[in-house]
């Protein structure tokens, strides 16, 4: 079996650099010269996976086809690569040593003393590895989480040290690091970037190209300098501008010759072209278009928009597809009221309520979907956003005061939401909701239909509740229309209300399905909505 090639890609001098678009972004040209790619993260955190983790603290937390609750990077991976990843695609700390000390409770060890040399570098190397079992990719890149020289990161490090040893012309190493500008002085300084390449050398590791995020062009003197300092041929110091897309980085990338580079280190006699001509098309298109809208997503956490990331690059694959340019208007739900609804919803020429979990910012969520369901505004609302939308309807249309979900109200009258049957005897909270991706069968002549066109979709799911079926009588008779059912689980998936031109509700989660070069249906239609 053809053994894969290992990029591994590690960040230094501070955190939230960008390694995962660097990553994703090196990922895509390898996928567009026709090499099969995936990636991996690894997550120096204790916690099994992210999904209970805050998102004030972590950012949204992406969910894959098999169900696995993952860092918001693998979206970033299957957006620029047209993939999707699984569990195998991100290991955390918490399930490495979970993994070990079962191994060790079951007597796999035959009662040897457990360490971090060699009994956890060599779990962190066999989940690297295991991606390369079935023969199927010819790139593996790893990125590693953290900054290099935090505690956390040691062990990744000492099994990238080991993994390099081991597999020597399959490994290439990328370190990306910050290059602050001084007004004051007018340079660039070059010392976070040596310093941190010192730390990697420190731990035993030589990196092969370091990627420098910086302001402003790097020139020739800064670049042999850092060449100089830190053992890398000069070619192999590559700048990283500020982007005002994303999805420009791979092209600013290309310019630069990364892939190239990388491709020389790990022994590549020759490269493919590449084809990568659809992605330059709609590169141009997000920045060519005369036609702007303004879409308002309304959620309770909008200060840290990558609560919502998922949400928002999906607007924006529509946008590059449809070529129209969209102005985000985030609108913090706990603050929405009656008073100030119609100044800031009105300038929104669609909405999307976002999705969550808890009691804070519910009842901002409601006067919105009610003066947009009121005033025929394009509205798509997304998981806690589509049950919103029903406890709305329930109390304005169908009059049965104070409907709510059990959620928020254990003791409501009309629990128009309340929990799954599988889950009430859940008492752990880690990775037990309905994961994953599940069928839906939509329903003949409905808006759902003529989006997908198809009656039978797949989409992924992240929630406990639902939409209670004893209710699904009056909601019906009043003008809501179930337009996709789970026929296995007998439960709703996507509502509509008629005599609206948009207003759609759906239980799972599309923007994790959505891709730079394939939006996401629903997303296109919202889109397209906006310009009628």
């Amino acid at each position: 079996m053809p053994k894969s090639k290992y990029i591994f890609v590690t960040g230094g001098v501070t955190s939230s650099l960008g390694k995962g678009i660097i990553a994703s972004s090196l990922g895509n040209l390898f996928q567009s010269r026709g090499y099969k790619t995936t990636i991996i993260k690894l997550d120096p955190y204790l916690n099994v996976d992210p999904g209970t983790l805050n998102p004030y603290e972590h950012g949204e937390c992406y969910v894959t086809d098999d169900g696995s609750e993952t860092d918001l990077d693998l979206g970033h991976y299957e957006r620029f690569l047209n993939i999707s990843t699984s569990h195998l695609n991100n290991v955390t700390s918490g399930a490495i040593y979970q993994s070990v000390i079962e191994k060790e409770r079951n007597g796999d060890f035959l009662g040897k003393t457990i360490q971090v040399i060699p009994h956890i570098t060599d779990e962190i190397k066999s989940r690297i590895s295991s991606l390369e079992k079935n023969g199927k990719f010819k790139i593996i890149i790893v990125e590693i989480g953290g900054t290099v020289g935090d505690i956390e990161s040691l062990p990744y490090i000492e099994a990238l040290r080991q993994f390099k040893f081991e597999r020597k012309k399959d490994v290439s190493v990328i370190h990306l690091t910050l290059l602050p500008y001084l007004s004051s002085s007018g340079e660039l300084k070059t010392k976070p970037t040596q310093h941190s390449v010192k730390t990697m050398l420190q731990s035993g590791v030589q990196p092969d190209i370091i990627v420098c995020r910086s302001k402003i062009s790097i020139d020739k003197k800064v670049k042999d300098k850092i060449a100089l300092f830190c053992n890398v041929n000069k070619e192999s110091v590559i700048e990283a501008l500020d982007a005002d897309t994303i999805y420009k980085v791979p092209l600013m990338m290309l310019e630069q010759k990364l892939d190239l580079v990388v491709a020389n280190k790990l022994g590549f006699k020759k490269i493919n072209n590449i084809d990568n001509g659809l992605w330059i098309k709609r590169v141009k298109r997000l920045n060519s278009s005369k036609k702007t809208f303004n879409v308002g997503i309304i959620g309770k956490y909008v200060e840290l928009k990558d609560s919502y990331i998922s949400i928002h690059e999906s607007l924006v694959h529509a946008s590059a597809f449809l070529g129209f340019q969209l102005n985000i208007r985030w609108i913090q739900s706990d603050k929405l009221n009656s008073q100030n609804v119609k100044r800031k919803i009105d300038n929104c020429d669609g909405v999307v309520v976002a999705p969550g979990f808890g009691s804070r910012g519910i009842d901002g969520k409601l006067i919105g979907v009610e003066h947009i369901r009121k005033n025929k505004i394009p509205f798509m609302g997304i998981c806690l956003g589509m049950q919103v939308a029903v406890i709305e309807f329930a109390r304005n249309v169908c009059k049965l005061k104070n409907a709510h979900s059990t959620e928020i109200d254990s003791k409501t009258k009309f629990p128009v939401i309340d929990i799954m049957a599988n889950q009430h005897a859940v008492t752990k909270m880690g990775g037990t909701m309905r994961l994953g991706g599940y069928s839906c069968k939509l329903k003949l002549k409905t808006k759902a239909y003529e989006i997908y066109k198809k009656e039978i979709i797949f989409e992924r799911h992240r929630h406990r509740y639902e939409l209670n079926n004893d209710f699904r009588k009056i909601l019906s008779e009043n003008g809501m229309v179930f337009s996709g059912i789970n026929d296995d689980l007998d439960l709703v998936e996507m509502i509509e209300i008629k005599n609206h031109p948009w207003f759609i509700g759906v239980q799972f989660h599309p923007e994790y399905k959505s891709k730079f070069v394939e939006p996401h249906p629903l997303f296109i239609s919202f889109v397209e909505s906006l310009n009628k």
